[in-house]
């Protein structure tokens, strides 16, 4: 396993200027301009814009060109991989393997450099654009910009600080060499921070993260009505109102939940998705339209010019060219839905031909993959949600000019119902059944005593695959069980664990530290192999 190089993130990424050379290769940039000159052309500022929803479909992001690099739909893999939802067929060619298999993800391997660079990056982008656009000087249309940089950025540390906070778990402790860090997210870097302020950086408390995170949502929702632009790429007032309802929800305020995600639903002008838009072999899953706030990639796009390393390669099974179907149709890490989770579906659910039913039983032969005889060939479970744009199977520049979703309205109708069920079971489960019966199962009823886990439940089959998961196991304390009799889990990612596994809690990267004194010490620690896999 290729271990990190001693290179710097936290504190070269963060410079309040445009940084036109790598940040990962020099401290003090050498080509730049001032912030006051892009803030004085509104095509300067457009440029900065346009930037940052480009940066969801960033190549090789710490420049070791690794496969697990290719921007935000692998932050997503990753946290999927981490649940109990998403198992993948044993492979050679699996180079996200360590993320279900809990391996190589302490600090001082390959694996955690990625997302923490990535993200960081990513967050540059939103500061660029930030620092560039003084609001009490810019235009209407430059107002409209930087509402979406807030409101990309409150995206950013959200995620962040979901992925990185340290939560109690049934291995390892919150103690560390300089401290207890129960609590701790990462360390916020805005427009304004200095390269001295990023090398004594201290990881910030939750309340501290989650003012900050207040604060852009607040700008991004006064600022975003400026914004003419319809593009799907950038988020509007839907998608920000959708932001406070996860927020909300990492937070337990579920008063709050509940009336954001309502606001989200009331303000979107889409729908949730029929089965026809579902189930379409040359739309399905790959069509922006179809939602809230997406990423949508291009032919021209470094990520799909790689022809495998792109959100369709690793997404869709059907693709013939990509990682997932690589000695199609039994020899790549193709997706499959535990099958635990595929049971306790009801077959009247419109949802489960998604994924292909075992030989003989009530759904056999129902799901449609465009390709009949490959479908006819791979293994149960397997997914056929997302498609390679056109329904196009074997042209890359075809098929991985494709989208993949950031918010879908759906999402805010199980925020509404779970965060209901918190504060009166009966109108969470009255939401629910209302959701269920109009628009996925004519014949659902819920009949679990439970409502909230009921809810969750079928909030991850709907986003199953979409990166979301990951947060509602972490912030309810929800088991992973993937070792039990019939289970199509690896051998090696076969775990069990009695609360949130302590891999949920993501590892800084050493060059962090060595980089920025202010998390030396407040590590979390490395949960590599602190579980050992179920066998029968």
């Amino acid at each position: 396993m290729k271990k990190i190089s001693k290179i710097i993130v936290g504190a070269c990424c963060l410079s309040s200027v445009l940084m036109v050379s790598s940040c990962l290769e020099e401290t003090i940039p050498t080509n730049t301009i001032t912030e006051e000159q892009l803030g004085a052309s509104t095509k300067a500022t457009e440029a900065l814009l346009w930037a940052v929803p480009a940066f969801t479909n960033r190549f090789n992001s710490i420049g070791q060109d690794n496969h697990q690099d290719w921007g935000y739909g692998a932050m997503m893999r990753m946290r999927d991989l981490m649940t109990g939802d998403f198992a993948v067929a044993t492979s050679n060619y699996d180079q996200f393997s360590a993320w279900g298999r809990n391996q190589y993800i302490g600090e001082e391997y390959m694996n955690v450099q990625i997302p923490w660079t990535y993200y960081y990056k990513f967050v540059q982008t939103s500061n660029n654009i930030i620092g560039a656009v003084n609001p009490e000087a810019a235009s209407t249309t430059q107002l409209g910009y930087l509402g979406v940089g807030y409101a990309f950025r409150a995206l950013q540390y959200l995620d962040l600080a979901q992925m990185y906070e340290f939560l109690e778990n049934d291995k390892t402790s919150p103690q560390a060499t300089g401290g207890s860090v129960l609590n701790l997210t990462v360390p916020i870097v805005t427009e304004a921070t200095t390269e001295d302020e990023a090398r004594n950086n201290p990881r910030a408390p939750r309340a501290t993260m989650a003012e900050f995170i207040l604060s852009d949502l607040k700008k991004a929702e006064e600022f975003i009505a400026n914004l003419t632009l319809t593009d799907k790429v950038l988020p509007h007032l839907d998608a920000v109102y959708g932001l406070y309802a996860r927020y909300y929800m990492w937070l337990g305020d579920y008063g709050n939940a509940k009336t954001y995600a309502r606001k989200a639903i009331n303000e979107t002008k889409v729908k949730p998705m029929t089965k026809a838009d579902w189930f379409d072999t040359t739309t399905g899953f790959n069509d922006i339209s179809k939602w809230m706030w997406g990423s949508q990639m291009q032919k021209e796009d470094d990520v799909v010019q790689t022809g495998i390393l792109n959100w369709t390669s690793w997404a869709s099974n059907e693709c013939l060219y990509g990682y997932a179907s690589v000695g199609a149709p039994s020899g790549g890490p193709m997706s499959m839905i535990d099958a635990r989770m595929y049971y306790r579906l009801s077959d009247t659910d419109m949802r489960k031909p998604t994924w292909k039913a075992p030989a003989g039983s009530a759904l056999d032969g129902k799901t449609p993959f465009i390709d009949p005889e490959f479908g006819a060939e791979v293994a149960p479970y397997v997914s056929v949600k997302f498609r390679p744009n056109e329904g196009n199977l074997n042209d890359y520049n075809v098929g991985s000019a494709s989208a993949y979703p950031l918010m879908r309205v759906e999402e805010m109708y199980f925020i509404e119902a779970e965060a209901a069920a918190h504060l009166n079971a009966g109108e969470g489960k009255t939401l629910l059944e209302t959701f269920m019966t109009t628009y996925r199962d004519p014949e659902y009823v819920c009949t679990n005593s439970d409502v909230v886990e009921e809810t969750v439940f079928q909030k991850r089959v709907e986003l199953w695959g979409e990166g979301l998961s990951f947060f509602d196991y972490k912030r309810l304390n929800m088991p992973v069980l993937r070792g039990y009799p019939g289970t199509n889990f690896s051998d090696l990612a076969r775990y069990n664990t009695t609360t949130r596994p302590a891999w949920m809690n993501f590892c800084i990267v050493r060059s962090e530290k060595n980089n920025n004194k202010g998390v030396m010490g407040f590590e979390n620690p490395d949960p590599t192999n602190t579980y050992i896999p179920w066998t029968e």
